[in-house]
């Protein structure tokens, strides 16, 4: 497949568990592809600003990008990194109102742009895509809830390894993480402070849970550290 040339059956494979488009089928896609076109999106590219109006929708084709919001008090919290097939900007896009984050593209990538009319007119040709929506939209509401009550439990140890899950590769032999993040950006995403973060992985790293070269982390031990990421459960 080559990404100028992407088809809806190339779209649904990409697409990852829980996507807003994974209820379409590959004619549904083709009809949603038709609508827009592939661009190229370079890395540090600004894909939306938090704030900004809310009139289309991105869907992530190749690349990764980080999701990041500036708090009442001007903290900046990492909230997430999102891969290929991820539809970004959907909130906005639905109900009209301001961006929620900004969205940064952390390596070179592509994308596709999706209007609110052309979204609009996709699910009235399309009505039963709309209810699938809808579904998947609650359920990641009941998780956002599940997430930050556990969190809220969660030690700096344990809450960090979980993170570290979220962001590890589960296909790669030596278990690196998806992408490279600085132990600040790690806090950010995480909530800990960057001293904290330091400690904790200096004390993995020398009990043989993680392995540090030049500010890159490589997990070791997955069974150890999935066992801190349980704690609490």
């Amino acid at each position: 497949m080559t990404v100028d040339r992407m088809t809806g059956q190339d779209l649904l494979a990409l697409l990852p568990k829980g996507s807003l488009l994974a209820a379409c089928d590959a004619d549904q896609l083709d009809d949603l592809l038709g609508r827009t076109k592939l661009e190229f999106a370079p890395k540090r590219e600004t894909l939306m600003h938090q704030g900004d109006p809310g009139d289309s929708a991105i869907i992530l084709v190749t690349g990764t990008a980080r999701v990041n919001m500036v708090s009442a008090n001007g903290r900046e919290i990492v909230l997430d990194y999102l891969g290929p097939g991820t539809v970004i900007g959907e909130i906005a896009l639905l109900d009209g109102g301001e961006r929620t984050a900004t969205v940064t593209m952390v390596e070179d990538g592509s994308i596709m742009h999706l209007s609110r009319t052309e979204c609009e007119d996709f699910i009235t040709r399309n009505p039963g895509v709309a209810l699938s929506m809808l579904q998947e939209m609650a359920r990641r509401l009941r998780q956002m809830n599940l997430t930050v009550e556990s969190d809220r439990a969660f030690s700096a140890g344990p809450r960090l390894a979980r993170y570290l899950q979220r962001l590890t590769d589960e296909e790669a032999a030596n278990q690196k993480l998806k992408i490279d993040v600085s132990q600040s950006e790690l806090g950010n995403f995480v909530g800990i402070s960057r001293e904290n973060i330091n400690r904790q992985l200096s004390a993995w790293a020398d009990a043989g849970l993680i392995e540090l070269e030049q500010g890159k982390i490589r997990i070791i031990d997955c069974e150890a550290l999935w066992e801190i990421a349980s704690m609490g459960d």
